[in-house]
């Protein structure tokens, strides 16, 4: 069945095909006008409306007053806004460490992520995206370490499902650094609200793609950057192979898109945009 959305005309423009993943625009594109009061959230919506998404993807440090929760008049707002502007959420996602030695300060990380949870699901969001750390800390190994952060995925996963949202792990260049630390992460989580939100720019080794595509089963959202990594270099993501992947591979959800660096964002998420248009195999 074909994707609806709040802007038919419009998705339909990016989305025309039942084989078509829906693309998505991560807010981060414009991190810097968002927190320095250059760019609203409405305008942000505005935006993507009119540039041909349906979605945003809206991290949560991205909200007035994150890392604290706001009160539900500010949620529900936000929620009105994007709503006004014919835009979903494809999701959202937060900021933690689940590698903390400290058992009181791992047991505050677990509550920030539970606590956007229910924020996620007032919001409208389906899914929100959380690391797991960036290193083994001194006196912990890293079976420990590892078993530890799958005892705090699996906590929040549990706590999610009460709420309809599905917590996505975030490959960010952390412990949990190759694709098979990442498949074996989501079948030792085990739960149907967990999986792995892929950042393409974070699939080591000399061919990322074989990579990419192991993982797709186990993806429920995405990352989308405009560079992978290649035998330890980057080089722009070719995405008319990893659309290929995609395609034969039968994802059919959401691919939130990170366009970063150099230039007015604006122009290069139009143009990202328009590559993964012509670059789509359907």
């Amino acid at each position: 069945m074909k994707r609806r959305s709040f802007q038919t005309a419009k998705a339909e423009t990016v989305n025309n095909s039942d084989n078509t993943p829906t693309p998505s625009l991560n807010a981060c594109c414009f991190k810097d006008p968002l927190l320095h009061g250059n760019m609203s959230l409405t305008q942000l919506f505005s935006f993507a409306s009119e540039s041909g998404f349906s979605t945003v993807d809206l991290s949560a440090n991205l909200v007035p007053g994150y890392p604290a929760v706001p009160e539900d008049e500010v949620l529900y707002e936000i929620k009105r806004l994007a709503f006004r502007s014919g835009i979903s959420f494809s999701g959202t996602g937060v900021r933690n460490d689940f590698s903390l030695k400290n058992t009181e300060e791992l047991s505050g990380q677990i509550d920030h992520v539970k606590q956007w949870i229910v924020a996620a699901s007032k919001m409208g969001a389906p899914n929100i995206s959380v690391f797991e750390g960036k290193k083994i800390q001194p006196g912990m190994t890293e079976g420990l370490t590892f078993k530890q952060i799958i005892d705090a995925f699996r906590e929040c996963a549990l706590f999610a499902s009460r709420y309809g949202v599905t917590v996505a792990f975030q490959n960010n260049g952390g412990i949990i650094d190759s694709p098979g630390k990442m498949i074996e992460t989501v079948k030792t989580v085990n739960s149907q609200w967990f999986g792995l939100m892929l950042d393409t720019s974070n699939v080591p080794g000399p061919d990322p793609y074989p990579g990419i595509a192991s993982l797709i089963p186990y993806i429920v959202s995405w990352l989308l950057r405009e560079e992978v990594q290649w035998a330890g270099e980057t080089e722009a993501v070719d995405l008319k192979r990893l659309l290929e992947i995609i395609h034969q591979n039968k994802y059919l959800g959401f691919i939130p898109m990170e366009i970063l660096g150099e230039g007015d964002p604006k122009e290069k998420v139009r143009t990202f945009l328009q590559k993964y248009q012509k670059a789509s195999p359907i």
